[in-house]
């Protein structure tokens, strides 16, 4: 693992309905690459080959678009190391979420 890329898509699309709507398709496109991914509140983290994941970010604009979206904006985040392993979502957030089941029991 290569690379981490963290995305945020924003469709040119009215309410907010339609909003989480497209995204949630996007989301599901990611899912359905096999990446180890992590949904945040205003984006998406992957880790992986960095190839597979720029193929992925551009698929992403599609996925969006043919959900209804006229158009996209993405914002996107990359750590790139050709020559090494990077630091996994895993590794970077874990210790933030240990009680996250805990505080809503």
């Amino acid at each position: 693992m290569n690379a981490n890329v963290a995305i945020q898509v924003l469709p040119s699309v009215q309410g907010d309905e339609e909003i989480v709507r497209v995204v949630d398709e996007v989301i599901d496109y990611i899912k359905s690459t096999g990446v180890t991914y992590y949904v945040g509140p205003c984006e998406t983290a992957m880790e992986g080959d960095y190839e597979e994941l720029m193929e992925i970010v551009k698929q992403c604009q599609y996925i969006a678009v043919k959900a209804g979206a006229p158009s996209v904006m993405s914002y996107v985040k990359i750590t790139y190391k050709p020559d090494g392993e990077t630091l996994t979502i895993e590794r970077k957030t874990a210790k933030h979420h240990l009680n996250d089941n805990n505080e809503n029991a």
